[in-house]
């Protein structure tokens, strides 16, 4: 399929703090890639590098095979770009806001109104970009960003802030986008979140790359205790080693119809995470 995105060795410091420390991974194109860590890890950085609004110290970004400090205004118009400090315009409308957008881009009013469908706010086109609640807003922002028919999204937190129903529908919307064949970088500190969206993830922790790979192979290197998680109709819940010794306790238990649920042990990205580093991925 290609590469959309090749990271080499990437570092960039803001006065003595070193925020991106070697940074390398690629992303393949029509694949949904994570960039994980807790706030201040570099990942917001990260998404300025390779859209061109900062230049690294050394180190080369690709993105499309165009090194990231060269790129033109013409080559920016393949990314959608949603960032927490990309606002609104809070008295325009939902319509209005996309409108001002859409004359950059030359966009005829027939895909506003598409685009706002798309989103869920086809019966909020009037209403004030202020009256939106949290979600709505993501939404609108969302609308913005695949606005004129991007090839790579960049959606940085995407859901942070949101209640889980309304993150579920918005990721449900990034899932959407993955099927018509976009490459989506997403960064979040929501382990969930990436364990159900992205085929691959890195892990970042103070500007360095601290795993990367697929997050259930990560998880099920990191198994090392690899034990069954048993509740029982009784109520009472066991653990029993995950090994050829056991297969006869749980056939048995199946058998006798004891066991109510029965649940391999391997750890989340969250404690994944927290094995590496010491440290919980604390917004």
């Amino acid at each position: 399929m290609g590469k959309a995105i090749e990271i080499k060795e990437i570092c960039k410091s803001f006065g003595e703090k070193k925020v991106l420390d070697g940074i390398s991974f690629s992303v393949e194109n029509g694949e949904i890639f994570g960039l994980l860590g807790p706030s201040g890890a570099g990942k917001t950085t990260l998404i300025r590098i390779l859209t061109g609004q900062l230049k690294g110290e050394r180190g080369e970004a690709l993105v499309n095979g165009i090194n990231s400090s060269e790129l033109t205004g013409r080559e920016c118009r393949q990314f959608g770009i949603m960032m927490d400090d990309f606002g609104l315009y809070e008295r325009l409308s939902c319509f209005d806001n996309l409108k001002v957008f859409a004359g950059i881009y030359g966009i005829g009013k027939s895909r506003i109104y598409e685009v706002l469908e798309a989103v869920g706010l086809g019966n909020s086109v009037k209403k004030a970009a202020s009256e939106l609640s949290k979600g709505m807003s993501s939404r609108l922002r969302l609308a913005r960003v695949l606005l004129h028919n991007p090839d790579i999204l960049f959606l940085d937190e995407p859901t942070s802030g949101l209640d889980p129903a309304t993150a579920e529908e918005i990721q449900g919307l990034i899932l959407a986008e993955k099927a018509k064949g976009r490459t989506i970088f997403l960064t979040t500190h929501n382990m969930a979140e990436a364990e159900k969206l992205c085929e691959n993830i890195a892990l970042l922790d103070e500007g360095k790359i601290v795993e990367y790979g697929n997050p259930q192979e990560i998880c099920r290197r990191y198994n090392h205790r690899k034990m069954l998680k048993i509740h029982l109709k009784s109520g009472e819940d066991m653990e029993i080693s995950h090994d050829e010794k056991s297969a006869e306790i749980v056939a048995k238990m199946l058998k006798d119809g004891t066991a109510e649920t029965i649940h391999t042990s391997e750890p989340t990205l969250e404690t994944v995470f927290m094995t590496i580093t010491g440290k919980e991925l604390a917004k």
